[in-house]
């Protein structure tokens, strides 16, 4: 009989976690790891942040649940006022939960109940596109195009109509602006398929996250979503679960393109990893609405509890006092060029996008023709395992709908410094001597 009686982990070799610190991870050898990646692209603040442990444990010295229909706590409210404040205003309304799949099936259910309580019960699609991750509960899963994960599940997930995403890497127009044009009119050939006055919403992500590699769009392209949106009367969701908080360096990445959404999920970077706490953020006329038809017929035990809130609160007020996020700005400014310095120095990089501290490096067979590696060659956990050997984190995902097409982020928490990006830099440049050795011995 097996002594690991876990059968979610992948690997039964990984290390044993320690502790951590900062920006970095100890297994119970006393190796140390460089947290490239935040974790999952969580811990936005670092580990073992004494203010927002101390807040912790002030709030477990007062109580630790509570429940949303029998008592209010201050702390929710605070966190709700201050997020909505992060929004400068543009959305009014906020909902807690505890994961970002959680927060996407909070927003997929809002404009469901909203279009319900506007007589209009006929709007239930969804728009998303391909690829993209919403995250992995049914509702979340049925917007997320990503093959491997779709697959198993096709027979009880209702899918949503999927449309192209704007590649900027790989696209076949003349130029981007036609590119962008090509897409935007594909999306609306597949609203009118649809019915457009059947759809509910047109779900995105204003920058890829593990599905894409922090894949960017451009404001014309989120200018347009927009216009088809109101063209057609449904609404606009953003899953910034991954892209939120301050990642790229602005509150919302959002705030980037100078277009609001009509909802918002949020998740990761909210409790930086010390407690899990999501959010759905609305406009306050969706939320009257359904209020006045009876209420949200939705809720969690965890929605809003305490502990959480007290998590996430803390959490702000260390972004807001140690500046991260307009540190997440020029940290990332400085780790994309280094990137790109290393994309000159390998063949194996095709492309280096994102925005702030959210870079995703895409691997490539040839770069000159953008040709992938064979889906069974698996470079991109092949480079993870050698970067974790020279002790660095990072996060690799595969783009091409998940079937193809490899990629690593590199999201570091928003407290590094340049030294930070400079140790960072050094070990991925090792680990990417390391891969293209392997990628000689397996064409030898």
């Amino acid at each position: 009989m097996s002594s690991n009686a876990l059968f979610y982990l992948t690997s039964n070799d990984m290390p044993l976690v320690s502790h951590a610190d900062g920006i970095y991870i100890w297994d119970t050898t006393g190796r140390r790891y460089i947290d490239g990646c935040s974790g999952a692209i969580t811990c936005n603040i670092g580990h073992n942040h004494p203010t927002v442990k101390r807040a912790m444990v002030a709030q477990l010295d007062k109580i630790a649940f509570s429940y949303r229909t029998q008592f209010e706590s201050q702390v929710a409210l605070d966190l709700a006022s201050s997020m909505v404040e992060l929004t400068d205003g543009d959305l009014q309304k906020v909902f807690f939960v505890g994961s970002g799949s959680e927060a996407v099936e909070s927003a997929i259910k809002l404009a469901i109940q909203y279009f319900v309580a506007e007589g209009q019960p006929e709007r239930s699609k969804f728009v998303s596109l391909r690829p993209s991750y919403h995250g992995s509960t049914i509702g979340a899963l049925g917007l997320t195009g990503y093959e491997p994960l779709e697959a198993p599940y096709r027979s009880i997930t209702i899918g949503s109509v999927k449309v192209p995403s704007p590649d900027l890497y790989r696209y076949r127009e003349a130029s981007v602006e036609e590119h962008i044009a090509a897409v935007l009119e594909q999306t609306e050939s597949a609203m009118l398929a649809a019915g457009p006055g059947t759809i509910a919403a047109i779900a995105v992500e204003p920058v890829g996250g593990a599905s894409t590699g922090g894949r960017m769009l451009t404001r014309s392209y989120m200018e347009g979503l927009r216009a088809l949106c109101d063209r057609y009367g449904c609404l606009l969701i953003m899953d910034e679960v991954l892209s939120g908080m301050g990642r790229t360096g602005a509150w919302f990445a959002y705030q980037h393109y100078g277009v609001t959404p009509d909802i918002l999920a949020l998740a990761k970077g909210l409790g930086s990893g010390y407690y899990p706490i999501a959010a759905m953020m609305a406009r306050q006329e969706l939320v009257d609405s359904v209020g006045r038809s009876g209420g949200f017929m939705h809720g969690h035990t965890y929605a809003g509890n305490p502990l959480a809130c007290a998590t996430g609160q803390a959490v702000i007020e260390v972004m807001k006092s140690e500046n991260l996020v307009s540190n997440a700005a020029e940290q990332g400014t400085y780790l994309r060029q280094q990137l790109e310095q290393l994309a000159s120095k390998y063949s194996c990089i095709g492309n280096v996008r994102g925005i702030g501290l959210l870079q995703g490096v895409e691997l490539v067979q040839d770069p000159a023709t953008q040709q992938p590696f064979p889906a069974l060659f698996n470079a991109f956990d092949k480079l993870t395992e050698v970067a974790k050997a020279r002790g660095l984190l990072i996060y690799p995902r595969r783009c091409l709908n998940g079937l193809e097409g490899d990629h690593v982020l590199i999201t570091p928490p928003l407290t590094v410094t340049a030294s930070d990006i400079d140790d960072i830099i050094e070990l991925f440049d090792q680990s990417l001597a390391d891969f293209e050795q392997l990628v000689r011995e397996q064409a030898a």
